[in-house]
């Protein structure tokens, strides 16, 4: 598990989503997500590779741009959601990973020109159990006066897009077991 330096980033509380369980900075929406995706090690193996190598945001609907093929500490990641006019551009920098054997995941933060500031965890592990569970872990605010007369939609689309995330994991994983 790495973090860079956080030199581009619009908040200062990096690494904070990192450690389920402590608690979010004050000031911020927070969202925790934990939803049950499958069984086993080849489940957790598709999943954390889907997370890991951008596949699960792509399977959510969100095109990436980056010039890493995986999450990696320092990688810029821009995210773009909807369509022409509508789109929501959304600049972000990996400032964590973990990769293995039980966990898989990463962490990005907020950079100059997103419509918000903060940080969101992705994170698949699998359990003693061998269930493995997807979380996403995240604390923002609108950073933009229109992301502010959004209001309570910026929080909704975020917990709507994890959601999106774990279908998607679900089938991933449901195909690899």
């Amino acid at each position: 598990m790495t973090t860079p330096p956080a030199a581009d980033l619009n908040y200062p509380e990096t690494g904070a989503s990192t450690t389920p369980g402590r608690p979010l900075p004050a000031g911020y929406h927070h969202l925790r997500h934990r939803v049950l995706i499958g069984h086993g090690r080849a489940a957790l193996e598709a999943a954390g590779s889907a997370v890991l190598g951008w596949r699960m945001h792509r399977a959510a609907g969100v095109r990436i741009t980056t010039h890493a093929d995986r999450a990696a500490p320092g990688a810029a990641v821009h995210c773009a959601i909807g369509i022409g006019p509508l789109r929501a551009s959304a600049p972000c920098r990996v400032i964590w990973t973990t990769d293995g054997p039980d966990r898989y995941g990463f962490a990005y933060g907020t950079r100059r020109g997103h419509l918000a500031v903060g940080e969101e965890t992705f994170l698949v592990e699998m359990g003693p159990d061998k269930a493995v569970w997807f979380t996403v872990n995240a604390f923002s605010r609108p950073r933009s006066w229109y992301a502010h007369l959004a209001g309570p939609l910026l929080p909704l689309a975020q917990r709507f897009f994890a959601h999106l995330c774990g279908r998607a994991l679900t089938r991933i994983a449901a195909a690899a077991e």
